[in-house]
C-alpha cells in the first residue's frame, strides 16, 4: 500500500472483529495477568482508564524488542498495565508507577501482591513533582505516559531536563523509549471538525481529561516531533500511541 492515508476499517464491527483477531495472534500474556485485566474491567467504574490487552501485549513486545528490565509508568490507575509491564521485565527487572490518587494507589499495591507481581512499587503524588525529584538507581529503558494528558508536555520536558547527556542520577538511558498513550484522543487531535463523529460522544470533561487538553496533545506530539533528541513514530492505534526513542 502505497498511500498515506489510515483507512483502518470500514465499520466498528469489522474494526472489532480484527482487533479480535490480532489479539489471539500476538504474544502470549500469562493467566493472572488477564485475570487482573477481567478484574479492572468488572470492578472500576472508570475501567475505560486502563489499556487493552492487546495494548499490553504490544507493549510487552517493546519492552522485549529493546530487553528493558526497568520501566516508569506515569499514571497507574490501579495498575494493570504497571503489571503487564512487570511481567515483560521479568522477575529481575523493576517498574516503578506513579498515582495521584490514594484511593487508586492503594488498589494497585492491592493487587499486584494479590495476581503475584512482586517487582513493582507504586508511588502516591503529582507526578509533575515527583519526576523532579525521583532519583533512580540506574536510568529507566522505557518510560510510558498515560495520565492527565493536559500534563504531557510538562512530563516530557521534565524527562528531558533529567536526562541529560552525563547526568547523574538520569531518568532515561540513551536509546531508551518515550511512549505516550491516547496521543490522538480519538482523533480530536488530528480533527476537531464536525467530520470526526467523536465532538458529539467523547465526555467534555472527566477525572484526566477536559477538552481544553487537545490543545496540550498536540503540543506534545509536536515536541516529541521536532525535539533534537527524540526519535518519534506516531502510530494512530490504541487512541493515538506516541513513541519516542532518546538520543544523546
Amino acid at each position: 500500500m502505497i498511500e498515506n492515508c489510515t483507512t483502518l476499517y470500514p465499520n466498528e464491527i469489522v474494526g472489532q472483529k480484527v482487533s479480535e483477531y490480532s489479539d489471539k495472534h500476538s504474544i502470549s500474556l500469562p493467566e493472572n495477568l488477564v485475570k487482573y485485566h477481567e478484574w479492572v474491567l468488572r470492578s472500576q467504574e472508570n475501567s475505560n482508564f486502563t489499556i487493552s490487552l492487546l495494548e499490553a501485549r504490544m507493549l510487552s513486545w517493546l519492552a522485549r524488542i529493546v530487553d528493558a528490565k526497568r520501566v516508569l509508568e506515569i499514571g497507574t490507575f490501579v495498575g494493570f498495565s504497571v503489571a503487564a509491564w512487570a511481567n515483560a521485565v521479568g522477575e529481575k527487572g523493576i517498574v516503578t508507577g506513579l498515582e495521584k490518587s490514594p484511593e487508586f494507589s492503594q488498589l494497585a499495591r492491592d493487587k499486584l501482591e494479590r495476581f503475584g507481581w512482586n517487582n513493582a512499587e507504586i508511588i502516591t503524588g503529582d507526578a509533575l513533582q515527583t519526576l523532579s525529584k525521583i532519583e533512580p538507581a540506574e536510568p529507566y529503558d522505557i518510560i510510558f505516559i498515560d495520565a492527565q494528558k493536559s500534563g504531557y508536555p510538562a512530563y516530557l520536558k521534565t524527562i528531558l531536563e533529567r536526562s541529560q547527556p552525563g547526568q547523574a542520577k538520569r531518568l532515561l538511558r540513551p536509546g531508551g523509549l518515550i511512549i505516550g498513550d491516547n496521543a490522538l484522543r480519538c482523533g480530536l487531535v488530528a480533527d476537531e471538525s464536525d467530520n470526526n463523529p467523536a465532538t458529539k460522544t467523547v465526555p467534555r470533561q472527566t477525572i484526566n481529561w477536559d477538552w481544553s487538553s487537545i490543545a496540550f496533545l498536540d503540543e506534545f506530539n509536536k515536541l516529541m516531533h521536532t525535539h533534537p533528541r527524540i526519535e518519534a513514530m506516531l502510530l494512530p492505534v490504541f487512541d493515538g500511541l506516541g513513541m519516542g526513542r532518546l538520543l544523546d
